[in-house]
């Protein structure tokens, strides 16, 4: 991908996810007051949450238990590039993950092409312990972000850095 090419793809996904950031959640009305849920996909916001090291499983386990829907970011271009979700982060990163190829092969086309960039990862911390119903969750909000090295939106973005 030449550089163009590589400025052009991340520049439509971020017009999206920020088109999606900025607009108003639909309400849906109902015939009884129901309370809000915290793992409303509407109200999710990866950019707000606290971005880490992408080595951070390198760092001394604070709690290797925590259910968690995990984003990869690139602040730089305000850019979700995956989402998944895991009840053991640490561990899971610490093996082997496919969005790890992906993330060199993004980071050598910024350093090929002398592009800014600042990836790094967000937990939302309060994903259901319930694994059926996390996935749930990953899967509507990798649909709502279109989140582009997520194998579901390869038909949509294309797929610059398979492995």
């Amino acid at each position: 991908m030449d550089a163009a090419a590589f400025h052009d793809w991340k520049q439509r996904i971020s017009e999206y996810q920020q088109s999606v950031r900025h607009s108003q959640p639909i309400q849906q009305t109902a015939l009884f007051d129901l309370p809000p849920t915290h793992c409303d996909p509407e109200t999710i916001d990866p950019f707000n949450l606290r971005l880490q090291s992408m080595s951070f499983y390198r760092m001394p386990v604070v709690d290797e238990s925590g259910f968690a829907i995990y984003f990869v970011l690139d602040a730089a271009a305000n850019l979700i590039l995956y989402t998944g979700e895991t009840s053991r982060s640490y561990k899971r990163w610490k093996s082997t993950h496919d969005c790890k190829d992906y993330i060199a092969s993004y980071l050598a086309l910024h350093y090929q092409y002398q592009m800014p960039s600042a990836v790094g990862i967000a937990f939302f911390w309060d994903a259901p312990a319930n694994r059926k119903h996390r996935q749930k969750l990953e899967q509507t909000l990798i649909q709502r972000w279109r989140t582009p090295f997520n194998k579901e939106m390869w038909s949509l973005w294309g797929q610059p850095f398979t492995i």
